[in-house]
């Protein structure tokens, strides 16, 4: 009999339950839909959630899971392969898109849409979120120069081989493993100080310091804007305004030196470019903008570079045919070489034709960036569907990357699917589409292209936890942080 009342008290627990979300789901839908008039009734599939929450536990849960996807695949199963669904994030209704085709028009389409970053995203990144189009293609153009095309590359070849060697020689001198991701996101900054600042502030120290607060910035970018001591956000904003004192400093001290022509002899760097460019009119950038623009570029640059070459490296590892066949194509390389020359060249890296299929097919297996965020500037229509205008655009390329359709077996890590793949527009897009295409993503490559060469050439590495599980949040890395020992080949 007490068994028979548990279970009826359990059964109503549960219906009530289901009930009560439901209705709670339905009000919120409304709330938010019934503002639309008609165009409601041509809004994209799709699940608004809980009130204020939304589906942001759904969200997070999926990014904190062994399944990054399981959020997506849900709205796949419940209502078709549509390529476009509302739901609510971050306290915004949203619409993510996920097919290519969606992914592209979102993305690339400036009438349309504009950047759309959640407003906790925005105050870490600084004012430069917000410039006009017109503004940013002509500071992008100013900002991807030093790091774009052949010739500019070639500049920064000896520094980031220098950087590279140096830290795989200290590794390997230690009788211990090394959490490779730490380590190589030290090697990653001190590059990109050298680059955005110039030697002058490359110090260890200075260095390594910058790095910390930045770790601590990018560790709040997605995460919920709960500001209260030992959060995510508040540990964030803390660090962003650290970084505002110490980049600053660096403007100040710089103008300073040049109006002294103190920095005459240098070679210009992207901060000195920076002070130096004029508008059509004449009109300078002022200091604060100086400061959000170099503060987004080492934001961007910090650690996304380290992920790449971390999981290119564990890719390697864990296929060892690929591995041996990437190895044997630096040796060919070696051999064809002039034996009075020494270090890589801008001409041999673009031989390298087997290991630029290895890092795309990492680029598109492990999905850095998992997502890019824009903003309807207007009411929208996309495969028969209105988004808003002011609503949130979620292009989830992890979806893009991941799904059957566009990549087959796309769990399979596979660099020979590059040779004869012909990949619809759209099905690869790892570091974005559109004017706001990520400006370093050849810089990036160069940098994994010399760590691979020198690696494959002189060195093999021994994975402590082969079965580390991996986290999602904020971006795909072993828990560990692929703690491996380096070894010299002998």
């Amino acid at each position: 009999m007490v068994t028979y009342i548990l279970y009826l008290v359990t059964t109503f627990l549960v219906l009530g339950c289901g009930f009560v979300f439901g209705f709670l789901r339905k009000v919120n839908e409304w709330m938010y839909l019934r503002k639309l008039g008609e165009k409601r009734h041509f809004l994209p599939p799709g699940d608004m959630g809980l009130p204020w929450a939304g589906k942001m536990l759904s969200f997070l849960w999926a990014f904190r899971s062994s399944d990054p996807d399981s959020m997506i695949s849900s709205f796949i199963s419940r209502y078709g392969r549509t390529g476009i669904y509302k739901t609510l994030l971050f306290g915004k209704p949203t619409v993510i898109v996920c097919a290519p085709e969606t992914c592209i028009r979102a993305l690339a389409d400036e009438k349309d849409f504009k950047l759309g970053y959640p407003e906790t995203t925005q105050e870490l990144i600084g004012r430069f979120h917000d410039v006009s189009n017109a503004k940013h293609k002509r500071l992008r153009r100013l900002t991807a120069a030093p790091i774009t095309g052949s010739e500019s590359l070639s500049r920064y070849i000896d520094i980031v081989q220098e950087v590279i060697t140096a830290s795989l020689d200290e590794w390997a001198s230690l009788d211990r493993p090394i959490e490779f991701f730490t380590e190589i996101k030290k090697a990653a900054f001190k590059v990109v100080m050298h680059v955005f600042l110039g030697s002058e502030e490359t110090d260890d120290a200075f260095a390594e310091k910058l790095s910390l607060l930045y770790t601590d910035v990018n560790q709040g970018l997605n995460a919920l804007g709960l500001n209260f001591p030992g959060s995510s956000f508040y540990r964030a904003r803390k660090a962003k305004k650290e970084l505002e004192k110490i980049i600053h400093k660096l403007v100040d001290r710089r103008i300073s030196m040049r109006e002294k022509n103190d920095a005459v002899d240098r070679t210009m760097d992207l901060l000195d470019l920076l002070i130096a460019e004029e508008d059509e009119d004449g009109s300078k950038l002022d200091k604060e903008e100086i400061a959000d623009i170099l503060h987004l570029y080492l934001l961007a640059s910090h650690e996304s570079t380290a992920y790449a070459m971390m999981w290119v490296m564990i890719c390697l590892h864990e296929n060892p045919k690929t591995l041996e066949k990437a190895r044997e194509e630096q040796v060919q390389m070696l051999k064809r070489r002039d034996p009075t020359k020494k270090g890589l060249s801008i001409q041999e890296i673009k031989q390298m034709s087997y290991l630029s299929k290895v890092i795309d097919e990492m680029l598109r297996r492990v999905n850095i960036a998992a997502a890019l965020y824009r903003e309807a500037n207007t009411d929208v229509t996309m495969n028969g569907y209105i988004i808003p205008k002011g609503w949130k655009v979620l292009a989830s390329l992890r979806a893009v990357h991941m799904d059957p359709e566009n990549h087959i077996e796309p769990k399979e890590f596979n660099p020979s699917r590059w040779e004869n793949q012909r990949s619809k527009a759209g099905a690869f897009i790892p570091f974005g589409a559109g004017s706001r295409f990520c400006p370093g993503n050849e810089f990036a490559k160069l940098e994994i292209f010399i760590l691979l060469h020198h690696f494959l050439l002189n060195y093999e590495l021994e994975r402590s936890n082969p079965k580390c599980p991996v986290v999602y949040f904020p971006a795909p890395k072993p828990k560990d942080n692929f703690q491996a020992r380096i070894k010299r080949v002998v």
